[in-house]
């Protein structure tokens, strides 16, 4: 089995990811009894519950010149502010109780008016001198929850402020957690989320897609091998792929 070593990559431990824009078609072969999916992503202006998938932003970000590109995710006191420091990649959100500017940019990358800055993400793999959209959301999912089997036309990358993902793509088991390393995989790889541990999932997550495609596409020619169902006191590893 081939390791998916090239694309997961470790900047700062609070750094975890992992997403998929989630929809509510069973997974085929559901267990009777099983927990339901997450949901459909709506606009987060169409919110009544705090459990589910909701979509904060989703914008062109241009021509990217290089094959790498980062992910910042940086806070700001109040909104104003944030505002005055986003540049023509970037996209101010309120989410899980802070304001945040997310900036698509490449390495090295600093607002002239600078935040905390939270996170790091990437090199996401992308292709040079495609355009691409940022589809930014907040994800809030309670353990055993799963989503339907996806592929993404670009990578998806999440930070994860509390709880635990594990991803099953057709090379393995991505695991990403609350304080471990990061975890994010390129466009193209069918796969299956589920919510583990057993706490309730919280994360903001990117979908870095194809501006000509839409980010999500649903997928009924594989069916997962079980990797994420997660037995009391396994070991998950942020970053790693296991068979």
């Amino acid at each position: 089995m081939k390791r998916l070593g090239k694309w997961l990559k470790c900047f700062t431990p609070l750094t975890s990811i992992v997403f998929c824009l989630l929809t509510g078609v069973s997974v085929p072969g559901q267990a009777k009894g099983q927990l339901p999916s997450f949901g459909i992503c709506k606009p987060v202006s169409e919110r009544t519950t705090e459990v589910g998938c909701w979509i904060l932003a989703d914008q062109p970000v241009g021509q990217i010149e290089s094959a790498e590109i980062f992910w910042y995710l940086d806070v700001y006191p109040t909104r104003p502010e944030a505002e005055k420091a986003k540049e023509s990649r970037g996209t101010v959100v309120e989410s899980l109780g802070k304001v945040w500017l997310f900036t698509i940019e490449k390495d090295g990358w600093r607002a002239t008016l600078p935040g905390e800055r939270i996170a790091k993400i990437g090199p996401l793999p992308v292709i040079a001198g495609e355009h691409y959209s940022a589809l930014f959301m907040e994800a809030i999912f309670n353990p055993g929850m799963t989503s339907a089997i996806h592929t993404h036309s670009g990578p998806e990358a999440w930070y994860t402020v509390a709880g635990e993902t594990c991803l099953e793509t057709p090379q393995g088991k991505l695991v990403g957690r609350a304080g471990g390393a990061p975890v994010f995989v390129p466009g193209g790889p069918s796969m299956l989320l589920t919510a583990t541990g057993t706490e309730q999932r919280r994360a903001l997550a990117l979908i870095l897609h194809d501006s000509s495609k839409p980010p999500t596409t649903m997928v009924h020619d594989w069916t997962p091998k079980g990797l994420c169902k997660v037995s009391p006191g396994e070991s998950n590893v942020g970053g790693k792929v296991s068979k």
